[in-house]
């Protein structure tokens, strides 16, 4: 296994920033996950990022992460010891060593915990992630949709109390974590989704990781309003696995109604104009999932729809977003990978029980 980089702790507040971003107001608050990668490299040093291409194809791989409702993240607060006590008690229900550790999805927290776990461990966390973006749901994850299957899994909560999954297939994972989550108060840690070094090279969204720290790195360097960053987003943005970024709106958060159900946040913001034009309406599954001006689809999953400060452009995760908030709607077009017939029937807008089809970004 070759070792290519580093995340060290000067890096933690860009991959922070830049993960919020992507995760499209999923992935859970960054802050105090960001609080323990910092505590977990200073006790055991940088973290190798590995390449993808760079595992040997017997490595043994595993995602993790948090699950459950992002709003839950502001009070049922994480603990140092979460991501690796998961993953050991991972090794020892599969009773196997994990070499690699890989995202759930390049999001908020989800993108620092498994960096606590690869600290922790002394094992590489590989530069990429299962989502390219926060998603609510398991079998949206690329390693599902290419053919992973979500168990042996092993998931912990707060309490320290663990519970052990095998199931048929990933959607009914999904149901059965999520019932663990709900009962635990709403936020759990979990490993899951075995894969080899072979298998996760064709199921990752590569890059992500370092690419989130160049991310943030722009947003923090060029601080200001969205107008004069979109020119420095879409430069950032030409070199990476995503497409287009466009500014959609700017204006005032007028409403938010926002739930949790079934374990998920559900609900809707608006946010008015500034002028005359017709407000904007964001559906919300933890994520924000469609923008819709009237009628017009201006954007929707599996596209990143984010919400960024109007005169920071510093990406608003979706349970901090607040009724007065001014704010500027900015689209990402997603990568490749979810554009395929295979991904769209897990990620459209179909799945998500709306009742048109995806229109990528670059196509309005």
């Amino acid at each position: 296994m070759t070792r290519n980089t580093h995340v060290t702790i000067e890096d933690l507040e860009a991959l922070s920033m830049g993960s919020v971003f992507l995760a499209t107001g999923g992935g859970g608050d960054p802050y105090l996950p960001m609080i323990l990668a910092k505590q977990a490299l200073l006790e055991y040093g940088p973290v190798a990022l590995i390449a993808p291409s760079d595992l040997n194809s017997n490595d043994y791989v595993v995602a993790l992460g948090a699950v459950g409702a992002p709003t839950v993240s502001l009070e049922l607060l994480p603990s140092i010891d979460e991501a690796g006590d998961t993953l050991r008690a991972f090794e020892e229900h599969t009773n196997k060593k994990v070499d690699a550790i890989a995202s759930f999805e390049i999001g908020g927290g989800n993108s620092l915990l498994p960096l606590v776990a690869a600290a922790g461990a002394g094992v590489p966390m590989i530069d990429g992630d299962g989502m390219g973006r926060a998603l609510p749901e398991a079998q949206m994850m690329t390693y599902a949709i290419a053919g992973a299957k979500p168990t042996p899994a092993v998931a912990r909560d707060y309490a320290g109390n663990t519970a052990a999954f095998s199931t048929s297939d990933t959607q009914t994972y999904e149901r059965h974590i999520r019932s663990f989550a709900m009962a635990a108060g709403g936020m759990i840690t979990a490993a899951e989704h075995p894969m080899s070094g072979e298998f996760i090279k064709t199921a990752i969204i590569s890059h992500t990781v370092s690419f989130a720290i160049t991310l943030g790195k722009v947003l923090m360097q060029h601080r200001g309003h969205v107008q004069q960053m979109i020119p420095h987003l879409n430069a950032c943005f030409k070199s990476s696995v995503y497409g287009q970024c466009k500014l959609l709106f700017e204006g005032k958060v007028t409403d938010k109604s926002v739930a949790i159900v079934g374990g998920y946040d559900v609900g809707e913001l608006t946010v008015a104009s500034f002028n005359s034009e017709p407000p904007v309406t964001i559906n919300i599954k933890n994520e924000y999932l469609i923008a819709k001006q009237g009628d017009k689809i201006l954007a929707s999953v599996p596209d990143l729809i984010v919400l960024v400060d109007i005169e920071t452009c510093e990406p608003i995760n979706a349970e901090r977003i607040k009724y007065g908030q001014r704010v500027a709607i900015i689209a990402v077009e997603c990568p490749e990978f979810y554009k395929s017939e295979q991904a769209l029937a897990a990620v459209s807008p179909r799945a998500f029980g709306f009742d048109f089809d995806y229109v990528a970004l670059s196509a309005k």
